[in-house]
């Protein structure tokens, strides 16, 4: 077993012997699976084999944008019955959060595929998976917790309500580009009367296993309802950003030609802006408990990449034409500075020595975490006050910190201009992804990628 902190609870444990009639004999935590913990988990069968299963798990429930696991169960049982290529479902706890599923073999991580043939081969086999959960009939998936389908615009607005419910703080108010973000997605719902489907949501390369050319499994249901198929080409967009999946315009005209669903461009704008306004009122947090064990790199990375693809998208659909701003003048180091570097060469002589892949995994965080801190700590005074002078010529009088400013802007944000709001926004955010662009990496030069 891993570090007490990364041990499964008593009463899980007894809850996975039960459901699977066996003595749990390992139990081990996997990267990734995002808020919801991943588990491989033995049991020990007659004869000395073992019976390998997988365990979605969360050590609370969360009030966020998530489906209960339980509610996600119902999904993929569903689809499994319909054919997709999903994991069986064997068990779900009647009270906790968690489900007991197969295990089934595959990679997660496409730009790992070393061979661009096989690379081709599997991301058509994706589009093929998704095609073919776009043409099932909604009203033949038994999907109790999604209640019945209606049209895309009736799911969008409910959709959009849940982001201010869950976004919304005890006195009220919004994060400014959540509010922004979900007035003009109640202004602008697409005109379109087309067919309603299962959106898988958050769909794309990193949510499918892959083995031997195919997909083996599409995987983490737990963003899905019902609604526009763009909803999911934007989803699609998004994860290749994160992860590259071959030629999207390619992959995208194969799926028109096997879903029979059209490509819209402007939809699939528009519900960019909307899954990055779900990703970031994902989790509600503000529960004073401490979070379970986490990738704090990861974390930040990608929480700078949404926000500036959040800000990129908002750009496009109102047609801003917003640049970066300038960089500012290199800082003289710190006597102190050295250490980071330091640090970040230990982290690089550890890392391939660790055999097991959480702690691999979050070895690398750390050091994203380190370079973070490096670059704030040198660069984040300059940047900070050139944000504080922007917020003091918005607000009229100058903030006494970052902190305190920010907070000003949420309370006065429904009084400033759209257009202006947007680009005080970006140039906050453009000067975090400057403090992040050691951090970040490769992926700190991404954008979203062309659709045609």
């Amino acid at each position: 077993m891993p570090d007490e902190t990364l041990k499964l609870p008593e009463d899980i444990v007894a809850w996975l012997e039960e459901a699977a009639g066996l003595p749990l004999v390992a139990a081990d935590r996997i990267p990734g699976g995002g808020m919801r913990q991943g588990w491989f988990v033995d049991f020990a069968e007659p004869g000395g084999a073992r019976r390998e299963l997988f365990l979605r798990y969360s050590p609370k429930p969360e009030s966020a944008a998530f489906h209960r696991l339980g509610d996600e169960a119902q999904v993929v049982r569903a689809l499994g019955e319909a054919g997709a290529r999903v994991a069986k479902v064997h068990a779900v706890h009647p009270v906790r959060e968690a489900v007991l599923q197969e295990r089934i073999e595959g990679g997660t991580w496409f730009s790992r595929i070393g061979d661009p043939d096989e690379q081709l081969r599997v991301a058509r086999d994706f589009v093929r998976q998704l095609a073919y959960v776009h043409r099932l009939d909604p009203a033949r998936l038994r999907i109790p917790a999604l209640g019945p389908a209606r049209s895309a615009r009736e799911h969008a607005l409910d959709r959009i309500q849940a982001i201010r419910d869950r976004a919304r703080r005890a006195d009220g108010t919004l994060d400014p580009l959540v509010r922004l973000s979900a007035d003009w997605l109640e202004r602008n719902v697409p005109d379109y009367d087309g067919p309603v489907v299962l959106v898988q949501g958050d769909t794309g390369p990193g949510n499918f296993l892959y083995l031997d050319g195919r997909v083996s499994a599409v995987v983490d249901w737990e963003l899905a309802h019902w609604g526009d198929p763009m909803d999911d080409i934007a989803w699609l967009s998004l994860r290749t950003v994160q992860d590259t999946f071959t030629h999207l315009p390619d992959r995208i005209a194969e799926y028109v030609e096997l879903s029979g669903h059209k490509l819209d461009v402007d939809r699939v704008w528009y519900y960019r802006v909307f899954a990055e306004t779900t990703m970031a009122t994902m989790r509600t947090g503000g529960s004073g408990e401490p979070e379970p064990p986490h990738d704090a790199g990861n974390r930040i990375l990608y929480t700078q990449l949404h926000r500036r693809l959040w800000l990129e998208a908002l750009d496009v659909v109102m047609g801003l034409g917003l640049s970066r701003p300038a960089e500012p003048e290199p800082a003289t180091p710190e006597p102190w500075h050295y250490l980071y570097d330091n640090v970040l060469d230990m982290l690089r002589t550890i890392t391939p020595r660790i055999d097991d892949p959480l702690a691999q995994q979050w070895t690398k965080g750390a050091a994203r975490v380190v370079r973070y801190l490096r670059d704030a700590d040198s660069s984040g005074r300059a940047t900070g006050a050139r944000e504080l002078d922007r917020l003091a010529a918005e607000l009229g009088t100058r903030p006494e910190s970052l902190a305190a400013g920010r907070e000003a802007l949420r309370h006065a944000a429904g009084s400033i201009p759209e257009d202006r709001l947007v680009r005080l926004l970006w140039d906050q955010i453009m000067s975090n992804d400057y403090l992040m662009r050691s951090a970040s990496g490769a992926l700190g030069r991404r954008t979203w990628p062309p659709l045609t």
